[in-house]
C-alpha cells in the first residue's frame, strides 16, 4: 500500500486562489467549476467558502491579488492525484493546496462554539473596563463624585508667581 495514496473516503480541505484578471463573478464561475472537477471525480462538496479579492503577500505570476476560495470535501484517497494534477495544470487556478481534514463531531462543534463565546464576552468585558480607564472625567462628575468639593481653577498669575518662586529659589541645587 502506498503511503500517498489511500483507500477509502476521506476528508480533505482545498484552498485555491484565482488571478485578479478575472472578475469578482468570473472568480465565482471558476470556483463552481472547480467544484464541478470535484464532483466528476465523486466527491461531495461539504462546504464552500468565497473568501473573496485579497491581496497576495508576493506577487504570483505578475498578479498582486487574487480571489480565494476554500472547499472541504469527501473523496476516495485514489482519486486525489487526478484533481491535483488537473488544478496544477489549469490556467484559471493560480495556486492550491489540499490538506486532510479531520471532520469535526456536532459535539465538538458545540464545544468550540461554547468556548468561542466565552471568549467573546471577556474581550468585551476587558474592552469595557479599559474604556473606563481611558475615559477622563468631566469636571461635573468630578464634583458630584467629590460630594461638596468643588474643583477651584488656579488663575495664570498665580501658576507664574508660583513658577517664578520656584526657579529662583537658591536651594534646590
Amino acid at each position: 500500500m502506498s503511503k500517498t495514496k489511500t483507500t477509502g473516503v476521506t476528508h480533505y480541505e482545498i484552498l485555491f486562489i484565482i488571478p485578479n484578471r478575472f472578475t469578482d463573478d468570473e472568480a465565482k464561475t471558476v470556483s463552481s467549476s472547480v467544484e464541478k472537477i470535484i464532483a466528476d471525480n465523486d466527491g461531495i462538496v461539504t462546504l464552500r467558502e468565497y473568501w473573496g479579492k485579497k491581496r497576495l503577500a508576493y506577487e504570483i505570476k505578475h498578479n498582486a491579488f487574487g480571489y480565494y476560495s476554500l472547499f472541504e470535501f469527501d473523496l476516495e484517497g485514489n482519486k486525489l492525484a487526478k484533481i491535483d494534477s488537473t488544478l496544477r495544470l489549469s490556467a484559471e487556478v493560480l495556486r492550491h493546496q489540499i490538506v486532510v481534514k479531520h471532520a469535526k463531531s456536532e459535539a465538538a462543534i458545540a464545544k468550540e462554539a461554547k468556548i468561542r463565546v466565552k471568549i467573546d464576552s471577556k474581550k468585551a468585558a476587558d474592552s469595557k473596563k479599559q474604556e473606563e480607564r481611558t475615559r477622563v472625567p468631566s469636571p461635573s462628575s468630578t464634583a458630584s463624585k467629590a460630594g461638596d468639593k468643588v474643583d477651584k481653577r488656579v488663575d495664570l498669575k498665580d501658576l507664574d508667581e508660583k513658577l517664578e518662586g520656584i526657579l529662583n529659589a537658591r536651594d534646590l541645587i
